[in-house]
């Protein structure tokens, strides 16, 4: 089983469609989304980890 990780770079409040064509273009199984928030000054999403699962 080979695994590759996707960084996304990401505005949460304005990007939903961009996220959207990047899922519906991988080949492989998504396995997990994993955020990177970051608390200071303001709570915000910064980019996602997409895990996906090839073969």
């Amino acid at each position: 089983m080979k695994y590759r990780v996707h960084r996304f770079d990401i505005r949460m409040t304005s990007e939903q469609s961009k996220l959207e064509q990047f899922l519906n273009s991988l080949a492989g199984e998504v396995v997990a989304i994993i955020p990177n928030v970051s608390w200071f000054p303001k709570t915000q999403v910064d980019f996602l980890l997409i895990v996906e699962k090839l073969g």
